[in-house]
């Protein structure tokens, strides 16, 4: 079911600093940020050779992002994205294998406009997984 890993998150407390890491000191192609206010967060993506890194901020109080935040205050991996050809084939058969979907279930669009369901990091090892479809 699972194809390639698409991108890894990580949570920060400050886009701007974050990015520059990225694009001064590591020299990676930084995209400007975005705020998705679905999801409660501005993303930049960095783009690496064979995948990407996804930056999030917080966008505005009720972020879910903000309680990881207060729990790892300098940031850190937040999840990973996998990609799968049929979102809501995945989603079913997540069910099926008793993994639980966050949120109501259903497929959101995500940052690169394709749908996207997260899964609980209480079923995958501590790993908060996101799946978007092709």
């Amino acid at each position: 079911m699972l194809g390639r890993l698409n991108h890894v998150a990580i949570a920060v407390p400050n886009m701007e600093e974050a990015a520059a890491v990225y694009r001064d000191t590591l020299g990676a192609k930084v995209s400007e940020a975005v705020p998705q206010p679905d999801h409660g967060v501005t993303t930049v993506f960095v783009e690496l050779e064979n995948t990407k890194i996804e930056l999030l901020e917080p966008l505005g109080d009720d972020s879910p992002i903000l309680s990881y935040l207060k729990k790892n205050p300098k940031g850190g991996i937040h999840h990973v994205c996998y990609e799968v050809e049929d979102i809501m084939a995945a989603r079913d058969q997540m069910r099926e294998k008793g993994a639980t979907i966050t949120g109501t279930g259903e497929p959101k669009i995500g940052a690169h406009g394709k749908p996207v369901i997260f899964l609980h990091p209480k079923d995958f090892n501590g790993t908060l997984i996101e799946l978007e479809q092709v």
